[in-house]
């Protein structure tokens, strides 16, 4: 994921995000394997709860599979475009209501972040905190979770007249005018990936089997 992410340059906004998704989740993942997972190698303790190695190894390899997923997610959102995606969706058969909302999955997260520093700016404007003490910012939450909420449902309405009106919703097939761009390598490189994965995925019910 950082050598694609290199090759595409976003490798600092991507790790970025990644830490920050990852932090409040791995944080709590640390803490319960590490003090709660049975084990034969006891570290060391603290109050009633020990801390065992294979604790320590079930929380680590845990971490390691959240930041791989956190990096490739993000990876995917900061190098597709949405509309492209979409379209290209639709071209393959897929229904318009489910490229609708797969797009709307994508552009959720950058929307709200940007609608709550819109929010943010608009608060300061009025006299409020939202830079000082911890206190302060922590103050300053509440005052932005609910117009960032209420904006978000009136944009998803503006939305769904804005498509309804052109005729979304009609039955039969939607004839595009655009069409994506699709190499002979970027396929091979699909197909490898597909099959790597179901490789990966018999190997793993293998293992699974075999105890």
């Amino acid at each position: 994921m950082l050598v694609l992410s290199r090759i595409a340059d976003v490798t600092r906004r991507l790790v970025r995000a990644t830490v920050l998704l990852t932090i409040p989740i791995g944080i709590s993942v640390i803490l319960v394997s590490v003090f709660t997972r049975p084990g034969a190698t006891v570290l060391f303790t603290i109050g009633p709860f020990d801390a065992t190695l294979e604790g320590v190894d079930f929380a680590g390899q845990t971490l390691v599979r959240l930041v791989a997923i956190s990096l490739s997610i993000g990876l995917f959102i900061m190098t597709t475009e949405p509309r492209a995606f979409v379209l290209d969706l639709e071209r393959r058969g897929v229904s318009p209501r489910f490229a609708f909302v797969a797009v709307a999955t994508i552009e959720a997260v950058p929307n709200l972040v940007e609608r709550a520093q819109v929010i943010a700016e608009s608060q300061r404007s009025r006299g409020l905190d939202t830079e000082g003490s911890v206190w302060a910012r922590l103050r300053g939450i509440v005052p932005l979770v609910g117009p960032a909420i209420l904006s978000s449902l009136t944009d998803v309405e503006e939305k769904s007249l804005a498509l309804e009106s052109r005729a979304f919703s009609r039955p039969g097939r939607r004839h595009l005018l655009w069409a994506m761009g699709d190499t002979t390598w970027e396929r091979v490189v699909r197909w490898l990936i597909l099959l790597g994965l179901i490789a990966a995925a018999v190997a793993r019910i293998v293992g699974i089997a075999r105890g």
